[in-house]
């Protein structure tokens, strides 16, 4: 089930909640409703990403626990926070960086760093112009530039 409000304030956020699934169509359909055309594939590709990140790492898939999405448009800046009830996680500094990843087989047994970056989380520093976790690791902020 996903839920859908809009509160009427000086900031006019949509909030979508969902079931934790990988089964996002719909919600991204909802979250895309209002963004131009030619920024909605890309878009697209970076939500579907922070979205199965706290379904599935977050919430570890379990449909008791929800997945929280604000959404809003202001001035030339459309922005997203995504909440997940997970334990939380540390993020990375930044996963911007164009330095290529060792191989798989030569990170196997090591300790995570500050310069380890997932497919995920790459992509997310690709498609959006700001990428914040809040101090839990919890909740993402995401914010793309129009202008």
């Amino acid at each position: 089930m996903i839920a859908v409000s809009a509160r009427p304030a000086k900031r006019n956020w949509i909030t979508i909640s969902f079931a934790s699934t990988l089964y996002l169509c719909p919600v991204l359909d909802l979250l895309l409703a209002e963004v131009p055309r030619q920024w909605q594939a890309e878009l697209r590709l970076g939500l579907q990403e922070a979205l199965v990140n706290a379904a599935k790492h977050g919430n570890q898939l379990d449909p008791g626990k929800t997945v929280l999405v604000r959404f809003s448009i202001l001035k030339n800046q459309l922005w997203w926070i995504i909440s997940d009830q997970g334990i939380g996680f540390k993020p990375p500094h930044c996963c911007c960086s164009d330095e290529p990843t060792p191989p798989a087989s030569s990170r196997t047994n090591l300790p995570h760093t500050d310069h380890e970056c997932g497919r995920g989380l790459y992509i997310l520093h690709q498609v959006f112009d700001r990428v914040e976790w809040n101090y839990r690791g919890t909740e993402l902020t995401l914010c793309k530039d129009l202008a």
